[in-house]
């Protein structure tokens, strides 16, 4: 398979990923499901609760955001250098997170470590230059 595909299917399951992602914490924030299962069992009450998940929504969008930009469907003037030290940035929070994930209290949230490292490699197969290219998806 050519190096473009690769990159417009890694950009696909990460949009499809990420909108599932964003929902699920939609659904922590509603109380459709339980918030003690997320951020390794650590959350103690809806304060908390409420600050990490309007956080983790912000991030999943940003990352959204820079994959749409870094992709071309939405017009931009942001070089690829700075769209790329985003994604690279985002490779380091989910590869930190997956070790994070490793030590949960809950297997639940051990569970999504397979989720962040695929995240963390999805993004690294968008950012990885081509030999004598800077093709985007």
């Amino acid at each position: 398979m050519n190096r473009l595909k690769t990159k417009k299917i890694a950009f696909i399951l990460l949009i499809i990923l990420l909108t599932a992602v964003v929902c699920f914490h939609l659904c922590i924030m509603v109380k459709l499901i339980p918030y003690n299962i997320a951020w390794g069992g650590r959350l103690e009450n809806d304060l908390q609760m409420y600050i990490f998940e309007t956080i983790s929504i912000l991030l999943n969008i940003i990352l959204i955001s820079a994959l749409f930009l870094k992709n071309r469907i939405i017009n931009h003037q942001l070089s690829d250098r700075v769209l790329n030290s985003i994604l690279w940035f985002f490779i380091s929070i989910f590869s930190l997170n997956t070790i994070g994930n490793l030590f949960a209290k809950t297997n639940f949230e051990k569970f999504f470590a397979i989720l962040t490292l695929v995240f963390a490699l999805l993004i690294w197969v968008i950012v990885k230059r081509n030999k004598g290219s800077d093709t985007n998806v």
